[in-house]
């Protein structure tokens, strides 16, 4: 098999590209046939999750992840200190959600006891901000040139993400800037995007002529969800180039993952962006296929099997949608929960940061699958919200949390701003989604009460985290500190069973 830097070079030349998307458009016509001849109609609702995490030393610094943790439940990520888990689909119901919380909480569990053989833990976080020893600029610019292959020294080994790499390199020049409050940097390297860690809730939708409704309904749904969820207002302190650390508490956005990961990538095109509607099911595979191709690998490069599955009757694209980041996607392949020889379409809710605790994890997965299932059930008219209205919210919740400047349409069918009546509206209509599935009053509230408790006392993670490096910076004056004091007691709180919203203010 080919070198990862031979892969790379193949990667990126001008024939590859074009037999990529011969192949491309070719299995996007036969899974278009397969759409409409009924494929993807299934009996039932099914739930899944993928959560990010980070990995630190016993001060709280980064850590790079033994290769022992990735030998258990843990999947590899962008950089040597991320790992992922996922959940396997389980149906919407009261069943589906307690294996849910079972499959994810036995998998932190036990990467967590891998992992603290080498004396690192695992942080469920959104961002993390104590560098490691060099520091955080050293360890994200570190790379190492092979001919006219960059590879990033702390980047995982990977084909697919040196491709990925160079390919934004190549249109950026070889620079990538990032700027956000407090600092403007370059990076040679997308590496910075690992700041970040996120979850990500799955909706497989049964009933595939509804599945636009669900989804534009879901776009619409962004900024408020993402207000309640806000978890990395802030970088490592050794990014910062400021003189007044509290002019910076008071300018950092409450959500700083989304532009870290656009501007990792989007240098030269618009690869990251808010999701645009879809007028019937089949845009989902047309959308992708217009989409400009990044870092294009072919099947045969790949040592596999011949099979008849999904994933190989599809590869290239397949491959493709790994590259299709949108902070919302429809995504169809994979078997469902119970079902033969059908195949599924889902959701993937993609803004969200990790949450601190497994409860809250799993708090937005029923959050955001009973408000989609009560929204749509109901016929509520959220859809007919102006797309550009829906984008500002987003935007406004990334930058200001829960003191966005947010959007919705009543059940009335009242265009309003007021942040009260979008929460009502929210938390009842997920209760009504969760019932329908049959989910008990009891597992509604262990789940959502939570959440909702953080709009009912204005807290958020991100909140928690700023009024703590306030306090410090009282008496320490140093932003240095001040953040080394509060991930050290964010880290000890993070990853236990209690809600954060009963961490206390």
């Amino acid at each position: 098999m080919a070198s990862p830097v031979e892969l790379v070079e193949r990667s990126l030349a001008d024939a590859t590209q074009d037999e990529f998307d011969r192949r491309v458009i070719e299995q996007a016509a036969n899974l278009t046939t397969a759409v409409r001849n009924g494929r993807l109609a299934n009996p039932g609702f099914a739930l899944g999750l993928e959560c990010e995490l980070y990995a630190v030393t016993d001060d709280t610094r980064l850590a790079r992840l033994p290769g022992e943790v990735f030998d258990g439940p843990c999947e590899r990520e962008l950089g040597l200190h991320n790992a992922e888990l996922h959940t396997a689909p389980s149906p919407f119901a009261v069943e589906g959600i307690e294996n849910q919380v079972t499959q994810l909480r036995r998998q932190y569990q036990r990467a967590q006891r891998a992992v603290n053989r080498h004396d690192v833990e695992l942080v469920l976080d959104g961002m993390w901000t104590v560098p490691p020893p060099e520091g955080t600029v050293s360890y994200l610019s570190e790379v190492d040139e092979h001919g006219d292959v960059t590879v990033a020294e702390n980047m995982t080994v990977s084909p697919r993400y040196y491709a990925i790499d160079n390919d934004v390199l190549d249109r950026a020049e070889g620079t990538l800037s990032l700027t956000v409050p407090g600092t403007v940097r370059d990076f040679p390297s997308i590496l910075f995007e690992s700041l970040t860690s996120s979850i990500q809730p799955h909706v497989q939708v049964p009933d595939p002529e509804l599945f636009p409704r669900y989804h534009n309904t879901a776009i619409r749904t962004l900024g408020p969800v993402l207000a309640l969820a806000t978890n990395s207002p802030l970088l490592p302190p050794d990014l910062y180039d400021v003189d007044d650390p509290y002019k910076l508490l008071e300018t950092t956005f409450h959500e700083l993952r989304i532009p870290v990961f656009e501007q990792s990538v989007n240098a030269g095109w618009e690869k990251v962006r808010f999701p645009d509607d879809i007028r019937t099911t089949t845009d989902v595979v047309d959308n992708l296929v217009a989409d400009p191709t990044c870092a294009p690998f072919l099947r045969e490069w790949i040592a596999r099997e011949d099979s008849e599955t999904f994933d190989d009757q599809f590869w290239e694209l397949g491959h493709k949608r790994g590259t299709f980041w949108r902070w919302l996607r429809g995504v169809i392949g994979g078997q469902p929960v119970g079902e033969g020889d059908q195949w599924s379409i889902r959701i993937e809710y993609r803004p969200l940061p990790t949450q601190p605790t497994i409860t809250g994890v799993v708090g937005f997965q029923c959050l955001v699958a009973g408000l989609l299932r009560g929204l749509v059930s109901a016929d509520h008219p959220l859809p007919e919200l102006d797309h550009g209205a829906a984008e500002r919210s987003f935007y406004s919740a990334v930058e200001s949390g829960l003191d966005a400047d947010l959007a919705w349409i009543t059940a009335d069918g009242v265009r309003t701003t007021n942040a009260e009546e979008i929460y009502e509206e929210i938390f009842d209509f997920a209760r009504s989604g969760l019932r329908e599935q049959g989910v008990s009053t009891e597992l509604v509230e262990t789940y959502l009460r939570p959440i909702e408790l953080r709009w009912d006392r204005r807290t958020t993670p991100s909140r928690w985290k700023l009024a703590r490096v306030r306090e410090q910076l009282d008496r320490t004056d140093s932003l240095e500190v001040a953040v080394r004091e509060m991930q050290t007691e964010y880290v000890r709180r993070a990853g236990t069973t209690a809600a954060f919203a009963y961490w206390g203010q």
